[in-house]
């Protein structure tokens, strides 16, 4: 192996390394029984930044709108995570998606059950608004918020 095929494996992340070396580490959600394609599967990154987004963008509009007024712009902020801390925790301990997920084409479902109970939806929440367990994902794609609270984000 030359050096740029080293490179190229290492830029492809462990998963392309891997493949090559022979180990098949399957598709993500394979081990938590979901499809590997279409409704029901593991939600891609890409869509799951969009839906967060949506959601932020939703929540800094109503804290500078409905709660700030745009006079205390440093406020704004706080507001708005406080905000999202509501959303969330109403809308995916409920009915399982936020605006922005069911924009998105997204559902948060529990594990075994299907749907989000309220703890879960607390507890996903309140781990998400902090956002270093989001930023700490497993093979199967699931952020840290997700494993510990037993619920996993799909495409609907």
């Amino acid at each position: 192996m030359d050096k740029r095929e080293a490179v190229g494996s290492w830029l492809s992340g462990p998963r392309a390394a891997a493949e090559e070396a022979g180990v098949d580490f399957g598709y993500r959600g394979e081990q938590l029984g979901l499809p590997e394609e279409g409704p029901g599967s593991i939600a891609r990154p890409g869509r799951r930044f969009g839906a967060l987004a949506v959601d932020w963008g939703l929540c800094l509009l109503i804290a500078y709108g409905l709660i700030t007024h745009g006079y205390h712009p440093q406020s704004t902020g706080n507001w708005a995570l406080l905000v999202f801390f509501a959303l969330g925790v109403l809308t995916v301990g409920t009915i399982g998606f936020t605006p922005g997920k069911r924009l998105f084409g997204l559902r948060v479902v529990a594990l075994g059950t299907g749907r989000p109970s309220f703890p879960r939806g607390l507890i996903r929440t309140a781990l998400l608004c902090v956002a270093i367990p989001a930023l700490i994902w497993d093979r199967d794609g699931r952020g840290l918020h997700d494993k510990l609270a037993g619920t996993v984000e799909v495409r609907s």
